[in-house]
């Protein structure tokens, strides 16, 4: 992979969307080359915060050289907290694009997001020209279904109920009677654990993007390694490197 630098990349525009969701579209060079699936680290401003936080990327925009960002704010004085301050015109450190990306095949898919894991499944829907249905799940308060139901069928679960099936992503599989060929997701490690577990039980090929806390990003502090099935060629242990093996992964690689 290229050696990435970082680079001042400026905000065009932000907006709350939902409780502590934030939508942040950014210019940067880091469009040009950005796949679906992949993340950029953002820096903020305060020298006590040394480390970046990883974003996954929600739209790329090649031709104005724009990505497009929705993060949860996770607290007061934080980095995110710092982020949704940001206005039209301020500039922002970012490293990126990273990560290997979501491989586009033509099969009928199941695209899954689980919360903050929505985000990166509206890039793969613009990019998939396939018979794709979209499975996202919510606490309660919904975010991103407008843009996700002008790329494919969305169906949606919420943990009360409010808003279509009761429960989870597999409940809205199992209560619509859907199938697929393949399955793409992204979301919490519960979420993604069963789906590996469905995906075994029906024969079904499936990727999965694995959300974890990074600290450098680019495969060299070992902060967010997972277990895999292959020994690492970096630590010789059966591990796998989020941020540089991944985040996205088949599942039938790594344990979860």
């Amino acid at each position: 992979m290229e050696k990435r630098e970082k680079e001042r990349a400026v905000v065009v525009s932000q907006e709350q969307i939902a409780t502590d969701i934030y939508s942040l579209w950014l210019r940067a060079d880091a469009a040009i080359s950005a796949k679906a699936g992949q993340f950029i680290s953002m820096y903020t401003n305060d020298s006590g915060k040394l480390l970046p936080r990883p974003i996954s990327i929600c739209e790329i925009d090649k031709e104005n050289k724009q990505l497009r960002v929705v993060y949860r704010v996770t607290g007061e004085k934080t980095g995110t907290e710092q982020f949704s301050k940001l206005v039209a015109g301020d500039e922002i450190e970012i490293l990126g694009p990273l990560g290997n990306g979501f491989p586009l095949k033509d099969k009928k898919a199941f695209l899954i997001g689980g919360g903050i894991g929505i985000p990166p499944m509206l890039e793969l829907a613009k990019q998939l020209n396939v018979e794709k249905q979209i499975i996202v799940g919510y606490r309660d308060e919904l975010f991103l279904t407008k843009e996700l139901s002008e790329n494919g069928t969305v169906y949606v679960a919420t943990e009360d109920g409010s808003v279509g099936t009761k429960g989870n992503v597999l409940d809205a599989i199992k209560e619509n009677e859907l199938s697929a060929d393949i399955i793409y997701a992204c979301g919490p490690t519960p979420m993604l654990r069963a789906l590996k577990a469905y995906a075994e039980e029906n024969d079904i090929e499936c990727y999965i993007s694995m959300e974890e806390k990074m600290a450098c990003g680019i495969g060299a502090c070992l902060a967010c390694v997972c277990k895999s099935k292959e020994k690492d060629h970096h630590t010789n242990v059966h591990n796998k490197r989020i941020c540089k093996d991944g985040p996205v992964f088949l599942a039938t690689e790594v344990d979860l």
